[in-house]
């Protein structure tokens, strides 16, 4: 089984490409996961998986997705290597079937609350999403008491 859950905060903000001839959108990303502490209690550090996504879900990320977002990400693992001045390289990535909005990148929301546009837990996809916030939209207020 290849199956990859992972919660983080986008590093910057998503590159998409479009395929040559077949017109398919590609984004690209990473995002940083806290590993947590030691048994010392030190820092552990933090991880940094490229994530990739394809179609629907990569041209949602293009709109909607930018640095400092916490994601959801569940997908698969995926490697690869390439050839570059006769010195071979290996890489791992992450191919995200799944995306979800977790916090927006101004507010740090917790999990649960409304996310940036105002979808509750989160506004995940995998599928297409809204070419834009629903007309009248306005940012949650923090003041609400629910």
């Amino acid at each position: 089984m290849n199956q990859v859950c992972l919660i983080g905060r986008i590093t910057r903000d998503p590159e998409v490409r479009y395929g040559a001839q077949s017109q398919t959108a590609v984004a690209r990303f990473s995002i940083a996961i806290n590993r947590g502490k030691d048994r010392n209690g030190n820092d552990a550090g933090t991880d940094y998986p490229n994530i990739v996504c394809f179609g629907k879900t990569a041209e949602t990320v293009e709109k909607y997705v930018t640095k400092g977002m916490q994601l959801g990400i569940t997908g698969k693992l995926q490697t690869g290597s390439y050839e570059k001045n006769g010195q071979r390289h290996y890489t791992v990535e992450v191919v995200a079937d799944r995306v979800e909005f977790l916090s927006s990148a101004e507010s740090g929301q917790r999990s649960g609350e409304r996310g940036q546009y105002g979808a509750p837990g989160g506004g995940g996809f995998d599928a297409p999403a809204p070419a834009a916030p629903p007309e009248g939209f306005e940012e949650a207020n923090e003041d609400i008491p629910f």
